[in-house]
This record gives C-alpha cells, sequence and structure tokens, in this order.
C-alpha cells in the first residue's frame, strides 16, 4: 500500500508538509514521517509509488548510523512502537518515521560534486565554471573531479534553490561556519563514496542539511538516498551520454517522452511505470545496504 499523507494516522500538528515529507510537533522532538509521493519537473505526481518513503527513511537511517562518528545528527529514534497512541495506525507507517531533535535549520543545501554532471555540466557548459569554481577547459560530461567540489544553494522553501558562490554563504551565514560546513560535507561524500565503491556503485553528487543545537552543527534532514543523491551503477560509467540514474529515472523518461506540454499536471503515471520505479527504490536499497528491503 502506498502511503500519500499521514495526517489521518498521526496525533500531533502538522508544522510542514514537503514534497515528500511531512513534519509534526512532539513538543521536545519532531517527527518526520516519509511518504511515498513522488514529485519530477516541480510537480507531486500521482499515484504514490509503493515502498519509496520506507527506503528513504530507511537508508538515512541507516546512512545516519554509520556516519555519526564524523558527523552528529538528530536521530531520536526510529521506532513506531515508541509513539504509542500519537500513531492510530503503526503498522502503515511502520519504517517510515523518524523522531528526530530540534535543530535550528541553516538555510543552505550544501551540495557536494564528485563528477561534472546535470546541473554542473549545464553551467560549465555556459561559464567553464560551476558556482563561481573555475574548472579546466575541455572537461567532458560526467569526468571526474580530481577532488570533489562543494558548490552551495540557497535554500527557498517556495521555488528553486538558489546556486551561489562560496563567497555569498559567507556573507549569508558567517564564514566560520561556512568553512565547517564545507569541511562536513566534502568528508562525508568521501566516506559515502568510498563505500559505493566498494559496492559497484558511484555516487556522482549528493546534498546535505545541517542545524545548529546550542551552536552545535548537526546532520539533519536526509542523508546519501535516491532524492538527495545521485547514484550511477559503474557499468554504466561512461563520459558524454546521459547516465541512467538509479533513482526516479523511469519516471523521468515516462514523462519526457510522453505528450504531457509541461505547463500543467501531468496525468496519473501509467502502473508500469510505478512498479519499476518502485524496483529502482528497492534496488538501491538492497545494494547500498546487503539486505532486501522490509
Amino acid at each position: 500500500m502506498a502511503i500519500s499523507t499521514a495526517v489521518d494516522y498521526v496525533k500531533a500538528p502538522l508544522v510542514y508538509k514537503g514534497k515528500v515529507r511531512e513534519l509534526y510537533d512532539l513538543g521536545e522532538h519532531f517527527l518526520i514521517v516519509v511518504t511515498d509521493r513522488i514529485s519530477a519537473f516541480d510537480y507531486v505526481l500521482e499515484p504514490a509509488v509503493p515502498d519509496k518513503g520506507n527506503v528513504l527513511n530507511s537508508l538515512s537511517a541507516f546512512w545516519f548510523e554509520i556516519t555519526k562518528d564524523l558527523i552528529e545528527n538528530h536521530v531520536v529514534h526510529t521506532d513506531v512502537t515508541k509513539l504509542g497512541e500519537l500513531v492510530t495506525e503503526p503498522e502503515l507507517l511502520k519504517n517510515r518515521i523518524m523522531v528526530t531533535k530540534k535543530a535550528e535549520r541553516i538555510d543552505i543545501e550544501c551540495v557536494v560534486r564528485g563528477y561534472i554532471t546535470g546541473g554542473g555540466w549545464r553551467q560549465y557548459q555556459q561559464t567553464s565554471s560551476i558556482n563561481g569554481i573555475k574548472l579546466p577547459e575541455g572537461m567532458r560530461k560526467n569526468e571526474h573531479f580530481a577532488e570533489p567540489i562543494f558548490t552551495p544553494a540557497a535554500k527557498n522553501d517556495v521555488g528553486h534553490d538558489e546556486d551561489i558562490s562560496f563567497e555569498k554563504m559567507s556573507e549569508l551565514v558567517g564564514a566560520e561556519l561556512s568553512a565547517e560546513l564545507r569541511e562536513r560535507s566534502i568528508e562525508l561524500y568521501k566516506f559515502a563514496h568510498g563505500y559505493c565503491e566498494e559496492r559497484g556503485i558511484i555516487l556522482a553528487d549528493c546534498k546535505f542539511e545541517f542545524g545548529l543545537i546550542d551552536g552545535k552543527v548537526i546532520l539533519i534532514d536526509e542523508i546519501f538516498t535516491p532524492d538527495s543523491s545521485r547514484f550511477w551503477s559503474e557499468a554504466n560509467y561512461a563520459y558524454d551520454v546521459e547516465i541512467d540514474s538509479m533513482d526516479k529515472e523511469p519516471v523521468r523518461a515516462y514523462l519526457l517522452g510522453s505528450d504531457w506540454d509541461r505547463d500543467s499536471m501531468p496525468a496519473p503515471l501509467p502502473d508500469v511505470v510505478v512498479q519499476a520505479t518502485t524496483a529502482r527504490y528497492r534496488e538501491i536499497y538492497r545494494r547500498l545496504t546487503g539486505t532486501e528491503l522490509e
């Protein structure tokens, strides 16, 4: 069963409803519920994709656990049974919840790129740079950087986040904090890139969110999921092509190949596309964790 929203199952105030996540106020803590909603090209699509929320939440929990020695994170627990009567249908929300510490969000999306692809490639084609970082001439699409680069964005709750230079980030949140976020982001990326490489997966790029608790930086939101990171199978890696990423690519490919006008809500996704997308999410979970999704 796909979960489009948890509002009917949670007895706590809804603070924020994003494209995929819902945030509820538990008093001392927040409750994050990860739904099966799926978005593409700025539209939240119908129907929801079964198991997507389970994969995103379970993968984040997995990565938060194995990176906790690198940086503290916001996780308190992921056990729906500990919520008692606050959740009316615990079986429906099993593996989809995360109780977290309350942190002051830093309004910067911390993006690390290990390969020149996606939006970074488009910037490079126009300016020979990414977020103000001057790059060598003649780079090829999907080429590996000698060292990963940090390309932040200013977060906007409405509309697209805005790519900014590190200098602009320093103006917004301070030079010392910016330097720490850059260092921690690159350290996390390098750790995960090595982990993925051992499993035949390339972590091309990723993004992080951080928060502050009593002035201390902690990792929040999600980490190394198919919605926040670009994963490639090593078997598909090549220069100068659009590499099939291990995420909601079946949805994007279907929409781009359809007669959708891109100016209105797309028609419901066909069952075959939904099933293919579920399979993608389950497969990346299996390959990263070595276990099957519960």
